[in-house]
């Protein structure tokens, strides 16, 4: 037993660090004092094995050649070796170089970060050392896109080596408790997603649909995308996810579904790999006619508008960038042709040879010289650098994060607190030129930096296709939604009387104030046609015509019996009772003036309280002659001394006493709760009735019923007199003339009540009129028949002498 455990103690004393996996070369090397390293996907995509978990997985075989990333690795090297060549950065300190090539998988990353960190030599130490030793490069440049950077940076992390990505813009990057040693010199998806959002509302593209790489960076991304447009009002047709290598059934259904929908406009938050392989297929279905918006994954590829694969260029490239010695037997001729290492690149146009991915090159160029400044703030360096040996990685992410430099062509390099650069972006335009060949337009600058209102800026905004759900509802409309769809799905409703949208798109109709209507278009509040009995429309000339005839036919009715005053028919039908009763029929007449007009506080209180008055005086006059008559005949009687209770003094003082009740009745009125003008709003919704409001309903009725009491009590007292002799018989005419008046006030009630607005007004003035005309005409008109027409008959003989009075 002993010895047992002692062969297993010198087994462990004899192990050495050794590395269990085959090593992990670097595709492209260069020694130097420092070394940098570089994870690129010089391709694209891998074949896919079907492992069977019974023998040790092969590497991955890497498939489509990417052109970009082979550029980034060049731009890294030309930064290297333009530092190399300065005296003014790191002088005498040599910058190498150990890129690797992913081929896009995460895992691969992985690999070659570890590798990075911890070299590749068999034998890691020997017998008597620790199994430990400072990580391999100082610092990292890459990976390319955002979910390989997160598996980087979650390894190498802990070591806090940094790695600084040129084009993972993915926001969840920007966590330092999760990711203490990633920076970029590309913005954050958090700034591009909300740029793109924008730049879709600005074109009022407020339908559209959204297609993302199904990794990190692509569903980030759109997350952050959905969230601002509908904080915009941009709704979402669809929203779709695929990878490049998924099966092609996936990607033909989302062909399906973008044939089936109805927007036209199509952001794209996708790698341009992945945007290379949808658009390869869209190519096959002729899908046109469609707005693409692109992230900056994408947008900058002039190969994918091209939809070209690349791979004859980069076989024809990579002979002449390198002194490669390759050879390519021409099938035809079994000729042989040789890279020579002296090929002239000026004349060549091809996609590597294409610089419009120049800022994408300018992040690799900024990473390379934001740790140089790094390196040379930590060395001291000054003509010389004071290089003793291996660096700390933690020291050299510390000075990276507070360097602050500026490039040859003038841009400011900078990390914020989370790693991140300034957020600033251009807009670019894709524009076919005549020989096939897509030029890249600056069209505009979006700055994260700037307030809201003024953050994106478009030169021009050129024809764009429309995108909407629902067509913009035009003033006068409101939007309403359609059940079960989204809010940019709507209808347009016309709003309602009354109500207004002065703007597209309105959600509400404001109602007009009180005074204001809604125009045809409702789009506008117009006043109000104010209505009111006026003296220039025809029903008012009417009345008013009506009035003055009536107030004429009394005067020429009073200059007859003022001219005849001395005839016994005016004699004997008290001749004073007549002259007062002609003078208030005259009031009667013209007092239906004020009814007419425009409405004010005189008016109002005029217009009731003379109707009222005069009327008053009226009706007492005529109840005073029907008094007469009958004290004339009682007077006859034997033994009856009636008369002198009720002589010449006490008709006028009757008739005074009458009028005066009246005028307290009105007195009291104007006091309390006078008549006032009123706009009536209710009544008719297009328009403004002015009107005279009563101010106490109970004043005014008062006053009606008090003629109306003094009308039914002289009605009564003809009516007992109307048997009286015919010649001296006023009493009949005066029933009439009383039937009338009360018939018109009585059928005034319901009629007055019933008219709407300003008829009201003329209901009031017609039974004003037609009341005063009974009277005029039932109580003279037989008494001028007989001045002018028979005056035989107006004698005191034809008087006297015809039947005795008849006993009541």
């Amino acid at each position: 037993m002993y010895k047992y455990l002692f062969s297993v103690l010198i087994y462990i004393k004899e192990l050495v660090c050794r590395q269990t996996e085959d090593p992990e070369n670097p595709q492209l090397s260069k020694d130097g004092d420092i070394v940098l390293g570089g994870i690129f996907s010089f391709h694209s995509s891998w074949k896919d094995r079907q492992e069977t978990f019974k023998h040790k997985p092969l590497p991955l075989e890497c498939t489509s050649l990417n052109f970009r990333d082979f550029q980034f690795a060049q731009a890294m090297i030309f930064a290297i070796e333009e530092i190399n060549n300065s005296t003014d950065l790191l002088p005498g300190i040599s910058l190498g170089y150990k890129m690797y090539d992913t081929c896009g998988s995460v895992a691969r990353s992985v690999r070659a970060a570890l590798a990075l960190a911890n070299g590749n030599e068999a034998v890691s130490a020997p017998t008597e050392e620790q199994c430990t030793k400072p990580a391999q490069v100082q610092a990292i440049i890459g990976e390319t896109s955002s979910s390989p950077c997160l598996a980087i940076a979650t390894v190498i992390g802990p070591f806090y080596i940094p790695l600084i990505s040129h084009f993972a813009t993915c926001a969840c990057l920007s966590d330092k408790t999760k990711y203490p040693s990633f920076l970029r010199t590309i913005p954050s998806d958090y700034y591009q997603s909300r740029a793109l959002a924008q730049l879709v509302k600005h074109f009022g593209w407020t339908w559209v649909g959204a297609i993302r790489s199904n990794n990190d960076y692509g569903n980030n991304g759109m997350a952050t995308f959905t969230e601002t447009a509908q904080q915009l009002g941009i709704c979402l047709e669809y929203s779709v996810s695929f990878f490049r290598t998924d099966p092609p059934d996936k990607i033909r259904k989302i062909i399906d579904i973008i044939k089936a929908s109805t927007s036209k406009v199509i952001v794209a938050f996708l790698s341009h790999m992945d945007m290379d392989v949808l658009i390869h297929e869209l190519s096959k279905h002729n899908l046109t006619g469609y707005q693409w918006v692109g992230s900056e994954s994408w947008i900058f590829d002039s190969q994918t508008p091209l939809n070209s694969s690349g791979h004859e260029i980069f076989t024809e490239l990579w002979e002449t960038l390198f002194t490669c010695k390759f050879k390519e037997t021409e099938s035809s001729t079994g000729n042989e042709r040789e890279c020579t290492g002296h090929e002239d690149l000026t004349g060549v146009q091809n996609g590597f040879t294409d610089m419009s991915l120049m800022p994408i090159f300018n992040n690799v160029y900024k990473a390379v010289y934001a740790v140089a400044h790094a390196l040379h703030s930590i060395l001291g360096c000054n003509k010389t650098c004071q290089y003793k040996g291996q660096l700390d990685p933690l020291t050299i992410l510390q000075h990276i994060k507070t360097i602050n430099f500026k490039t040859k062509e003038g841009d400011e390099v900078y990390f914020n607190q989370n790693g991140d650069p300034a957020a600033k972006y251009e807009i670019i335009n894709w524009q076919p030129t005549e020989n096939g060949i897509v030029d890249f337009v600056t069209v505009g600058l979006y700055d994260a930096s700037l307030p809201a209102d003024k953050q994106l800026k478009l030169q021009n905004k050129s024809l764009v296709p429309v995108s909407v759900c629902s067509e913009k509802c035009p003033s006068g409309t409101r939007k309403v939604l359609q059940k079960g769809k989204p809010v940019c799905c709507y209808d347009c409703i016309r709003c309602a009387e009354g109500e207004i949208s002065k703007t597209t798109d309105s959600i509400t109709c404001a109602r007009c104030q009180p005074e204001f209507w809604s125009n045809e278009r409702r789009d506008a509040c117009v006043k109000k046609e104010a209505e009111f009995l006026s003296y220039e429309e025809i029903m008012g000339v009417l009345l008013t015509a009506t009035s003055l005839f009536g107030t004429c036919m009394t005067v020429g009715v009073a200059i007859i019996f003022f001219r005849h005053r001395k005839s016994p028919i005016v004699r004997a039908n008290n001749s004073e009772l007549s002259f007062l009763l002609l003078f208030s029929l005259t009031l009667c007449f013209l007092c239906s003036l004020t009814f007419i007009g425009r409405p004010s506080d005189w008016s109002c209180m005029l217009r009731h309280t003379a109707f009222g008055i005069t009327f008053v005086l009226c009706i007492s006059c005529v109840l005073g002659k029907t008094m007469v008559v009958l004290m004339a005949f009682r007077a006859t009687l034997p033994g009856s001394n009636v008369m002198k209770w009720f002589g010449p003094v006490q008709q006028r003082l009757s008739v005074l006493a009458f009028t005066l009740i009246q005028v307290v009745i009105c007195v009291l009125w104007l006091s309390i709760s006078p008549p006032f003008p009123f706009k009536n709003f209710k009544q008719f919704k297009d328009k403004i009735i002015l009107e005279c409001a009563l101010g106490s309903a109970l004043g005014f009725w008062a006053v009606l019923g008090y003629i109306g009491l003094l009308a039914i009590l002289c009605f009564i007292l003809a009516f007992l007199a109307r048997k009286l002799p015919d010649n001296f018989n006023e009493a009949k005419f005066i029933t009439f003339s009383m039937l009338i008046f009360c018939a018109v006030w009585i059928t005034f009630i319901p009629a007055y009540v019933s008219s709407p607005g300003k008829f009201s007004v003329a209901v009031e003035i017609f039974a004003i009129l037609a009341s005063s005309f009974g009277l005029l005409i039932c109580t003279f008109i037989p008494k001028c028949y007989i001045i002018l027409l028979k005056p035989e008959k107006n004698t005191k003989k034809n008087m006297m002498g015809k039947g005795s009075p008849k006993s009541l």
